[in-house]
């Protein structure tokens, strides 16, 4: 008897209390992400609490901040849509400004997590930088905007296109950033929760405003937009270390030529890079791979053996 009020209380527990006490309403921020996403989720992209913790902590011990910048930054692609107020929302119009545009979903839980770091970033840069929020979301406007208004959304909160995700090279996993400078070039992509104090070095590097960190720059090899994915020499789970460099030319022409099957309508190298866990597109490289690594065996046991040298003619 004990033993089945211990079963009923425990499982009361479960599935009425625990959802109530747990983050994000019991639902684990990356399966929520998967089970809602309408595209393909790099689940890999998706940082939690811990990792953004070991962020910090690497700041705290005095390690060097080093902050990231593409070389040759491609324009910002246009568009304009009208945002839960009304107003049109466009890139254009900030000119002249820094504008973090900003991915996300109602139900995306990191993506709440960062929304008061945002709405605090436009605050204390309202001048000069413009926060954008895209979202990518089943709810209706109505819904969107009483989110809104319950996180104190003080930026243009929009309800994003697919077209917009294609232009901007897809959207991989939420919430995901692209940071723009103020010639309106696309010069950083971060996907995943991010601390907020790389947000604002950031912003403050392209204001030029003294910052705590060195710059870098970096080539996009598809990192921010896929079409430069055929820059890449090294792809997320394609094993080329079998490969002579010449070998390793014809695989990537191969990998870059061919479009995946698994409905991303991307090629074999742009889907290892928008969803390193597509197992389509992973299983079809390593043939590749394979494929290129014995193409040279064929031609030496074809090739005609060499003929011995007549025998010298004895005087």
């Amino acid at each position: 008897m004990k033993l089945g009020i211990y079963r009923f209380w425990l499982f009361l527990f479960i599935i009425v209390l625990l959802p109530l006490v747990l983050p994000g309403g019991g639902r684990d921020e990356v399966t929520s992400a998967v089970l809602r996403r309408k595209t393909p989720l790099n689940t890999d992209g998706l940082q939690t609490r811990a990792a953004r913790a070991q962020d910090k902590t690497q700041q705290q011990q005095g390690e060097e901040v080093v902050i990231r910048f593409i070389r040759d930054p491609d324009a910002a692609p246009e568009f304009a849509v009208k945002d839960i107020d009304g107003s049109t929302v466009n890139l254009a119009r900030h000119r002249g400004k820094v504008v973090l545009l900003n991915f996300w979903a109602t139900w995306c839980g990191p993506c709440r997590l960062e929304v008061p770091d945002l709405v605090e970033l436009q605050k204390k840069y309202q001048d000069r930088l413009q926060v954008i929020g895209l979202v990518v979301d089943d709810a209706d406007e109505d819904a969107v905007r009483k989110f809104a208004k319950r996180y104190g959304i003080n930026y243009p909160v929009a309800m994003a296109t697919d077209e917009m995700r294609v232009q901007f090279g897809g959207v991989p996993a939420l919430p995901t950033s692209f940071i723009i400078d103020a010639q309106g070039r696309v010069v950083q992509k971060h996907i995943g929760l991010r601390d907020p104090e790389l947000y604002e070095m950031e912003v403050r590097a392209l204001l030029g405003l003294p910052i705590s960190a060195r710059v870098e720059t970096f080539e996009d090899i598809g990192e921010i937009f896929l079409k430069h994915a055929n820059r890449a020499s090294e792809l997320p789970g394609v094993d080329m270390t079998s490969l002579t460099p010449a070998q390793k030319t014809v695989a990537l022409h191969r990998i870059n030529e061919e479009t995946c099957t698994c409905g991303c309508q991307y090629t074999l190298a742009q889907c290892r890079i928008y969803d390193s866990a597509c197992r389509v597109s992973r299983e079809r490289t390593a043939k590749i791979v394979a494929e290129c690594a014995n193409a040279a065996a064929p031609a030496k046991q074809n090739a005609a053996p060499e003929q011995a040298a007549p025998p010298a003619v004895q005087p």
